[in-house]
């Protein structure tokens, strides 16, 4: 089967990425950061491929963390979770309303569980990766989040390179200025 174009491939190399580490740790300070969810939570969701980052999230969580296997733009969720995390996934999605919609049903209805949501802050096109299908504007974003039910509790935003990476040229200046991740800590409205 051919590799989609917006779909990236979790292996070693990827894994190891420096940028994806920095990404990893800013991600789960975040998450800590919240006292909506109680611990040890009962279970999680990890939505993608398992990473390091699930690992990460098992041990702040105390449960274990199942990872997503179907088609995220067509696909259906099953289950009932009181953590759902989507880290680095809408951008690569054809329909991430369908993803939204999907993670709102297996949304445990208590008023304490939370979706976790990161995705790249827009930047302009010469800087967008090749591999992601959207990248929004915060406008964009927030609207997409409106249209799937869900509110924000808060949200922040974070860059991902390190400084020696900004020296090395006008591009990684620019990406080092453009740059950033846009996490979210979402809860679903009534």
């Amino acid at each position: 089967m051919k590799q989609e174009p917006f779909r990236t491939v979790i292996d070693r190399q990827w894994c190891e990425d420096p940028a994806h580490r920095v990404r990893w740790e800013k991600s789960l300070d975040f998450v800590r950061a919240s006292g909506a969810v109680r611990l040890p939570s009962s279970s999680g969701l990890d939505i993608g491929d398992r990473t390091p980052m699930t690992g990460l999230l098992e041990s702040h969580f105390g449960c274990r963390f199942e990872n997503t296997s179907v088609d995220l733009d067509i696909g259906a969720l099953n289950g009932s979770y009181p953590v759902v995390t989507a880290f680095e996934v809408v951008e690569h999605l054809y329909n991430p309303l369908h993803l939204l919609l999907e993670i709102r049903k297996v949304l445990h209805p208590d008023p304490s569980s939370r979706l976790f949501l990161s995705t790249p802050a827009w930047k302009p096109g010469f800087l967008q990766s090749h591999g992601h299908f959207h990248e929004m504007s915060r406008r964009s974003l927030e609207s997409l989040i409106s249209r799937s039910g869900f509110g924000i509790v808060r949200s922040a935003e974070f860059g991902i390179r390190s400084p020696l990476f900004c020296l090395k040229g006008v591009r990684p200046l620019l990406r080092c200025v453009f740059e950033k991740i846009r996490i979210l800590e979402l809860a679903a409205l009534s």
